[in-house]
């Protein structure tokens, strides 16, 4: 009987704070407001696809996919956007670390009137999961990736976590 209550613990303990995987985060906090595109599907699509980065500045700086446009998140300015993107149906992709905050931008986007706006399911940690290439501030390909906290850190499986500036 004790041998089956420390069994049942164990197990309520492992489940209860198990490490939950993109998939779960991403159903768990957005509302599927913006149509996802998968990295497979934009990798195959990059010179099609304007990519907007929804990161904070210090993060784009660690890398960045390719041409990728940095528009921030809590900084995010619709009038400077429409601006540099007059064409309302240009082919956005937007994507931050795993595609939470990039739905919320997304949603501004269509909200703007853009039509062809996606949201890269999984972000960048999970273009950097499936071995793609980023590029740091000037223009390098690098391993390194902001990871934001260690709380979401522990979705970027591949590449060097960086959490600040400073840890260089």
């Amino acid at each position: 009987m004790k041998k089956s209550i420390s069994i049942l613990f164990l197990l309520f303990f492992t489940f209860a704070f198990a490490q939950k995987s993109i998939p779960e985060v991403i159903k768990q906090y957005n509302k599927n407001s913006v149509p996802y595109i998968t990295v497979e599907e934009a990798n195959k699509k990059l010179n099609s696809i304007l990519f907007l980065d929804a990161r904070e500045l210090e993060e784009f700086n660690v890398s960045h996919l390719e041409n990728a446009i940095h528009v921030g998140y809590q900084k995010f300015d619709t009038d400077l956007l429409l601006k540099a993107i007059p064409n309302k149906q240009t082919s956005i992709v937007v994507y931050c670390s795993i595609g939470v905050r990039s739905e919320d931008i997304g949603e501004k986007l269509i909200q703007l009137g853009y039509t062809n706006v996606k949201n890269l399911y999984g972000g960048i940690f999970e273009w950097k999961n499936k071995n793609y290439t980023v590029i740091n501030r000037n223009g390098e390909v690098t391993e390194e990736v902001h990871a934001f906290s260690k709380t979401w850190g522990k979705y970027l499986l591949k590449g060097i976590k960086i959490y600040n500036q400073n840890k260089k």
